[in-house]
């Protein structure tokens, strides 16, 4: 049993929901919640300004460099916009915690982040003109340092007009299933996480199933410029097969714990149903087109790739192998069953990409996690964020 579906609404921030809605279950037990939800906005604010600067960093990085490289390019092209990965999303809790939603509720800009993202990313191409031409001129690094610092304190008043200035201190009061009402004063966001969080993040680790020639089995990989916070923990993904990769899911599942996740949501989907199957359209007999990529040639040739994440909260076993899985959206409660979806264990093998497991449900492959990462290009497919 899961709480009530939540809703990202105009915006990119599936990543976030869907990481929210994995620790607000592990809350929502711990305080026998009926219904609860962590701010969304808190952490996306944030993500905002640390993703600003890690731009600035790495525009400053590349800055010997001439504006039509492919680096330079991925950087002003990619920018700042709402999307992310798992370790995104640790990186900003380890920093500046969680707060309830309650404390920080969604802004309309907060929700519709159209307009806000262009204006970010004119500025910020804008500061990019800047930052560079003061490297080649030769400006002393304090000087540099001291623009950068000068343009953040802009993006974070803009941030500000937005979502509205984050809180320091907050109390904290829910009322239980029982009925009974608690609260705690003037706790920080970081002493919120501490207490109800606590390391559970560190004991999670990114797995992917790319099955493409260039990433073996059993590896750790990270992706160059993907990041949001400058000397934060890298991007990393182990690489399992597809049977160990599942099985760690389904260990987790059987805990009793729902599993963030990432997959190719645009590919042979039923929205209103609520449905993801490949089998649900048979597009080679309608249009008599060879439309069959392995799921290794989707991610080469770019058919492919993870652009949205969701929470799997079910599987449903035949003989011990799953035939289907439940899921948690982020799409309110309009469509699938009251917001939740099911999607056939073909269409999960071939695009589903990412899962962020508990490292004690890993089994054999736990001891693989911590070896050095390979890194891979910035453009690499396992780069794509969800959003």
């Amino acid at each position: 049993e899961t709480l009530e579906v939540t809703n990202q609404q105009a915006s990119g921030r599936c990543w976030l929901f869907a990481a929210t809605n994995v620790l607000r279950e592990h809350i929502a037990k711990t305080l026998n919640l009926e219904k609860f939800e962590l701010s969304q906005s808190y952490l996306a604010f944030w993500d905002k300004f640390e993703r600003c600067n890690y731009f600035f960093e790495s525009i400053l990085e590349t800055a010997d460099q001439p504006t039509d490289s492919r680096e330079v390019q991925f950087i002003l092209q990619t920018g700042v916009h709402d999307g992310g990965q798992w370790d995104m999303f640790a990186n900003i809790v380890a920093k500046y915690g969680v707060v309830p939603k309650d404390v920080y509720d969604d802004t309309y800009q907060a929700s519709h982040t159209n307009e806000m993202n262009h204006l970010l990313n004119r500025s910020l191409k804008a500061s990019a003109v800047k930052l560079r031409a003061m490297v080649k001129d030769g400006a002393a690094e304090q000087a540099i340092q001291a623009e950068k610092s000068a343009l953040l304190g802009k993006i974070y008043g803009f941030l500000c007009s937005c979502y509205g200035e984050p809180p320091k201190v907050f109390d904290f009061e829910y009322v239980d299933k029982d009925k009974k009402y608690h609260r705690e004063p003037n706790l920080t966001p970081t002493a919120f996480c501490e207490k109800y969080v606590g390391d559970l993040l560190k004991q999670i680790v990114s797995i992917i199933n790319a099955p493409t020639a260039d990433k073996p089995y059993g590896k750790v990989y990270t992706v160059k410029l993907l990041g949001n916070v400058v000397g934060g923990r890298e991007v990393r993904h182990l690489n399992l097969d597809m049977d160990a990769f599942k099985a760690a899911i389904i260990a987790q599942l059987e805990a009793g714990k729902v599993v963030w996740f990432g997959s190719d949501v645009g590919k042979w989907g039923n929205r209103s149903g609520g449905i993801w199957d490949d089998g649900c359209f048979d597009a080679e007999l309608i249009s008599g087109l060879d439309v069959t990529l392995s799921k290794a040639d989707s991610l080469d040739y770019w058919f492919a790739a993870m652009n949205h994440a969701m929470v799997i909260t079910g599987v449903n076993l035949v003989d011990g192998k799953p035939t289907r899985w439940k899921i948690e959206n982020s799409w309110g409660d309009k469509n699938g069953q009251d917001g939740y979806y099911v999607c056939s264990d073909s269409w999960f093998d071939q695009y589903v990409f990412q899962a962020a497991v508990e490292r004690e449900y890993l089994g054999d492959a736990a001891a693989l996690a911590d070896q050095e990462a390979i890194v891979l290009d910035p453009w690499d497919p396992m780069g794509t964020l969800a959003d």
